[in-house]
Formats: structure tokens, C-alpha cells, sequence
């Protein structure tokens, strides 16, 4: 199994109510789980605000991917969704999708964005309802 980039909107549901999401712990004791920058940045001040320091280290321990940001691909990556009708789609969500097909990983997200880019994009999404 690919190691598994959990997006912002899943950690976030997570840290909210860990129950509606036992996959996660199942995979951090599994040690599957990575993250990279973009998420962790997004993450941790809301973290830093509560000042929940343990959280933090426990988040910048994962294994983290490096981010290489290729912004012709990205043009290519928006240009595809808009001509599939798919409207809206963030760079940021870009930058996770060229990361996630760079390395090889499995996207768990949440984001329908993510579910409309799987049909013309080839990476693999994390279903945890096959579990």
C-alpha cells in the first residue's frame, strides 16, 4: 500500500470528532500516513491557537513529501478540469494533486473536488468505506 496524504478537510473533521474517523488512527499506528507543507501550513496555526504544542510535533513527525511545484502542469491540471466542466478547483488543491501523482502517494480527502478530479486524473483516492 502507497503511503496516504491526508488533506486539510480530513484532519481537520479529525481533530473535531476523532470517532467519526478511527481509519486515521489505525493509520498512523501503521505508520501510512505522510503529509507535506502545504497541508501542515494550512494546519498549524489553527493548532498554534490553541496551543496544542503536542499536536504539532505529533503533525511534523509524519513523513513529509516535498513539494515541487511545476506551474505549467498546474495550467495544464486547471485547463483539463474547466474542459471537463470541472469549475472552482484551488491551486492549492492543484499543488496536492501534482504532489500526490509526483510521489506516488493516496489522497484521503474529502473534498469533491478531489472525487471529480479522480475521473480524469490518474492517482488513486483513499476510500475508507472499503475498509
Amino acid at each position: 500500500m502507497s503511503r496516504i496524504l491526508v488533506d486539510t478537510s480530513v484532519w481537520i473533521d479529525y481533530f473535531a470528532d476523532a470517532r467519526r474517523y478511527p481509519i486515521i488512527d489505525r493509520l498512523i499506528g501503521e505508520n501510512q500516513i505522510c503529509t507535506n507543507d502545504l497541508i501542515l501550513a494550512e494546519l498549524i496555526p489553527f493548532i498554534q491557537l490553541q496551543k496544542q504544542h503536542d499536536l504539532i510535533e505529533a503533525l511534523r513527525a509524519l513523513q513529509k513529501h516535498e513539494i515541487r511545484i511545476d506551474w505549467d502542469e498546474i495550467t495544464q491540471f486547471q485547463y483539463a478540469n474547466l474542459s471537463h466542466g470541472i469549475n472552482g478547483v484551488g491551486i492549492p488543491d492543484l499543488i496536492i494533486l501534482e504532489n500526490v501523482m509526483a510521489h506516488d502517494l493516496t489522497l484521503f480527502a474529502k473534498d469533491k473536488h478531489f472525487r471529480l478530479m479522480h475521473k480524469i486524473f490518474s492517482f488513486r483516492l483513499f476510500d475508507a468505506r472499503r475498509l
